[in-house]
């Protein structure tokens, strides 16, 4: 039996099967550039702000409503929402930001 070195994670496994496949697609990884990282991280902490907003507003709509289990899970409903809203929105964003644009 061949020693591979230690153990890897699921994640290191995954990742490197991502890359293998990139690699068989002529995928180029390119190192992010000080721009690119300064978008990068400004469009994260945007992304921050605007999820302390969401839950500072869904707060006091929670506040608002009383009791009423429907309006309660309408909310929840809506905030799950918009979060993930805020969440794609990012990915967009970074991934424009990594190819340049």
């Amino acid at each position: 039996m061949k020693d591979d070195g230690p153990l890897k994670s699921a994640f290191e496994l995954a990742m490197e099967r991502l890359k293998a496949r990139d690699r068989e697609e002529g995928v180029e990884e390119k190192p992010l550039s000080e721009d690119q990282k300064e978008k990068i991280a400004g469009l994260r902490q945007e992304a921050k702000a605007k999820l302390a907003e969401l839950e500072i507003l869904h707060r006091k709509n929670l506040l608002q409503t009383g009791h009423d289990p429907a309006k309660l899970a309408e909310l929840e409903r809506n905030y799950q929402a918009d979060r993930e809203r805020v969440g794609d929105r990012l990915e967009s964003a970074i991934a424009r930001a990594r190819s340049g644009g």
